[in-house]
């Protein structure tokens, strides 16, 4: 199995950190959470789980994409979605997904996938499957952008598969959701050169430069927040 230790420059901060970062942002009122509610739950989580090498994620269903995505920032640049992408908050976890109860939960093991790089979603799903490892959400890849802006760099961004669209007839959208780096071209436009990017990638298609976000084992809820 690929070594998946994060590199010093994508260390997390603790979870205290996390917690303090996404008060400051806003992030709990999005939620429907005070800023205390949230602040106890990361104080809970780093005396029981240590909070080492953890992610501290929202629930999608209170605090979706397209409200986390403008909290990017690069180079001063704030996040968005691109155009095309009007129905994000539709994407909702793979049927293989479990999400705990509650509002706040911890992901561990985080790994960008970059050896997975010209890899397409349909041949990253199954092996990361068979390595017992889940693919990021879309709101989770966008949380650690969030608490560790390096870790999204050029030639080295990362999709997120473990969100995706059904249609009406059960069948899963072709689109898969991604995170990467505006070059400014097209729709984008020139201002948003450099921005960070929530964006999306057919399931079959390959890309150099885009890896597959994963994490360890299953999601917790090792806080107070019920």
């Amino acid at each position: 199995m690929p070594d998946t230790t994060p590199a010093p420059s994508t260390v997390l901060p603790s979870l205290r950190a996390q917690g303090e970062r996404l008060i400051e942002l806003g992030v709990h009122e999005i939620a429907g959470l005070t800023a205390a509610e949230l602040r106890a739950f990361a104080e809970a989580a780093e005396a029981s789980a240590g909070g080492d090498g953890a992610l501290l994620a929202v629930h999608p269903d209170q605090a979706p994409a397209s409200a986390l995505a403008p909290l990017l920032r690069r180079d001063g640049k704030a996040g968005f979605v691109v155009t095309d992408m009007a129905d994000v908050d539709l994407f909702t976890p793979l049927d293989t997904i479990a999400l705990p109860v509650g509002p706040l939960y911890l992901l561990t093991g985080l790994d960008r996938g970059d050896h997975m790089a010209n890899w397409s979603p349909d041949e990253a799903l199954p092996a990361l499957t068979a390595q017992a490892r889940t693919p990021l959400l879309l709101t989770e890849g966008v949380h650690w952008v969030v608490q560790q802006p390096a870790v999204l760099e050029r030639n080295h961004c990362f999709m997120t598969i473990g969100s995706r669209l059904r249609k009406a007839n059960g069948a899963l959208d072709a689109r898969t959701p991604a995170i990467w780096i505006s070059n400014g071209s097209g729709r984008d436009g020139r201002k948003r050169r450099n921005a960070p990017k929530v964006g999306w990638c057919w399931a079959g298609n390959r890309h150099t430069w885009l890896g597959f976000a994963s994490a360890e084992g299953r999601r917790v809820q090792a806080g107070s927040v019920h």
